[in-house]
């Protein structure tokens, strides 16, 4: 009889488990983005230009490193800040300055960010700065867009192939 009861016991604390589990894997109620809005994902990676520029070394420099290290140019790691806007419409919506990443500061910058817009046509401008100057901008995309509610659009950022892309 203990036996039975000690089973019926241990049937009622799995069942509450269980229930427990299935309530929490629907509930609360996750929403990606706000009913009704589209949303655009600005997501890259990029390496900026370096710092300073390559220099050639001298024979005589080079004569004095190691032979295991022996090159013709040196260069300095670090590289520059890169700076990202995106402009919706006549509104800039992102404008930050993007750190490179590594401990040497030669990764390339990074930046994930999700915006909710409102659906519909829009003209959508992206500029970004990879140089030495801090004037203007090197690459800027525009392109006029019609989003769906619920829609996602990513903007990606791709130097070799001129720039911004929108998908």
């Amino acid at each position: 009889m203990v036996k039975v009861l000690q089973y019926a016991g241990q049937a009622v604390v799995y069942a509450a488990v269980a229930v427990l589990i299935g309530y929490f894997a629907s509930r609360p109620l996750y929403q990606q983005f706000p009913d009704g809005q589209a949303q655009i994902k600005l997501s890259f990676a990029h390496g900026a230009a370096r710092v300073r520029d390559c220099r050639r070394l001298t024979p005589q420099e080079i004569a004095k490193l190691p032979p295991n290290e022996r090159r013709p140019n040196t260069c300095d790691r670090a590289r520059v800040t890169v700076r990202v806007q995106l402009d919706l419409d006549g509104k800039i919506i992102y404008d930050a300055d993007l750190p490179p990443t590594g401990l040497a500061g030669d990764g390339p910058a990074r930046v994930y960010q999700k915006f909710a817009v409102p659906p519909g046509r829009h003209v959508l401008i992206a500029r970004l700065r990879d140089g030495r100057d801090t004037a203007g901008f090197n690459y800027e995309t525009r392109q006029e867009i019609e989003l769906a509610p619920g829609q996602n659009l990513a903007v990606d950022f791709k130097s070799d192939v001129g720039g911004f892309i929108f998908q």
